[in-house]
């Protein structure tokens, strides 16, 4: 970043705080929630979202330190890693010498095998850093592979899934930020589901891809990276009983995707400009226009790479479609599967609330399948198949439940009772 870029973004937040601090709004919450509710052209760094917290940093920091307080600054220590020593980094830097061969994720892995580094203080994007700042990474890394434009022939044979910033939405005087959660088709380019979401959580994915395989079908493959909810156990498991191949791509290897990744390049082009003008309310608000953008523009849209728009490619192959049956035997797929043993009193335990199963269970290695989002029902599972439910125990309704006396277990023999019996019989 040159001292002119400096200059010019110091003077784009200037522009901003400058009714602020010259006193010519009324009511400071609504100028801020007003500016921060839509995005920025910002000189360098493009189009941006601000949060009132940092406009209301801008404007202290311009009453401490006047206009050069305004402008970026960048790190002083830039290239020096804060968590290695410098004895530390001089040993990896002499090592990295011997194995040039080896990958970056490869050299770092021996690394931790041999002591050098210990993985909870130093990461893999640490040692990444020092390598790149040292011209220190492999000629033949993975992203200088050579690769390959494929397309299947078709449908549903392969989605690609993926996941982006969306925009942000003000929401009670607050300022959240949304993600898209989309899988695109890789024969049509035809989005079977997307959709915008609050959260980044496995909840919100697994309803996207539901919405997706009741919308258009079944895929035989499922591709997406390697994030944390694409490895979630619930989505291999779903996965698998619809006869779903799930895949990976290598790590740090975004361009394997490239469809999808065209796919939000195009929402970003297309679908956000429209947002400006009339930015939307709630979060149901953004996903009604989006769905309404994908159906009337982009899948009617001629694409460049078919000739032909994506609807039409999808819909020429519907009558090869495997479809899902029953809606309602998508849920229980989902479902998160745990055992738990039952107690004496015919209770159970999930994250810490009590839950009641039919005493023949007592003593017993029960599985139980539920849905996070959901706990009030818990199913009980044999051999794959539902047999009953489990419901939170009410300790106030079962205080009043009239016992079965001849079923209640005697009560207990006091020792001055035996030892008087004794005595009598003696």
């Amino acid at each position: 970043m040159t001292n002119q870029e400096r200059e010019q973004i110091a003077l784009f937040r200037y522009g901003l705080i400058a009714p602020l601090f010259n006193q010519q709004v009324t009511s400071k919450q609504e100028y801020l929630a007003q500016i921060c509710g839509k995005s920025h052209m910002v000189p360098y760094y493009g189009r941006k979202d601000f949060t009132p917290k940092t406009v209301e940093e801008w404007l202290r920091n311009y009453r401490r330190g006047g206009f050069a307080a305004l402008r970026p600054k960048g790190r002083s220590d830039k290239g020096i890693s804060r968590v290695i020593s410098v004895e530390k980094k001089e040993q990896i830097i002499s090592l990295r010498q011997t194995f040039r061969h080896l990958s970056a994720m490869l050299f770092y892995e021996k690394l931790v095998a041999t002591g050098v580094v210990n993985p909870e203080e130093v990461s893999y994007h640490t040692v990444y850093r020092l390598l790149r700042y040292h011209d220190l990474l492999a000629k033949d890394a993975p992203s200088s592979a050579e690769r390959k434009r494929f397309a299947y022939d078709k449908v549903n044979t392969l989605w690609q899934g993926d996941l982006s910033v969306g925009p942000y939405l003000v929401v009670g005087g607050r300022k959240l930020k949304t993600s898209l959660f989309a899988f695109l088709d890789d024969c049509s380019r035809l989005v079977p589901s997307a959709g915008f979401s609050f959260s980044e959580k496995f909840d919100a994915l697994k309803q996207v891809l539901k919405d997706g395989l009741l919308r258009r079908g079944i895929p035989k493959m499922i591709y997406v990276d390697n994030g944390k909810i694409y490895h979630a156990e619930q989505l291999h498991l779903a996965c698998a009983s619809l006869g779903i191949t799930l895949t990976h791509t290598q790590p740090y290897d975004p361009q394997s995707k490239g469809k999808i990744e065209r796919f939000f390049s195009t929402v970003r082009k297309r679908f956000y400009p429209l947002l400006f003008e009339k930015p939307p309310q709630t979060l149901e608000e953004l996903n009604a226009r989006f769905l309404r953008w994908l159906e009337e523009d982009y899948h009617r849209r001629q694409h460049s790479a078919l000739d032909a728009c994506p609807l039409d490619v999808f819909m020429a192959q519907a009558h090869d479609l495997r479809t899902v049956s029953d809606p309602a035997s998508l849920d229980p797929l989902f479902f998160k599967r745990v055992f738990r043993k039952v107690n004496t009193d015919a209770t159970i335990s999930l994250d810490n609330r009590l839950y009641e199963v039919p005493p023949r269970y007592v003593g017993q290695k029960i599985e139980v399948r539920f849905d996070p989002a959901a706990t009030d029902e818990i199913h009980i599972y044999e051999n794959d198949y539902s047999v009953c439910t489990a419901h939170p125990v009410s300790f106030a309704d079962n205080a009043r439940v009239k016992r079965n006396r001849e079923t209640d277990p005697p009560p207990p023999i006091s020792f001055e009772s035996l030892f008087s019996g004794q005595q009598r019989g003696c």
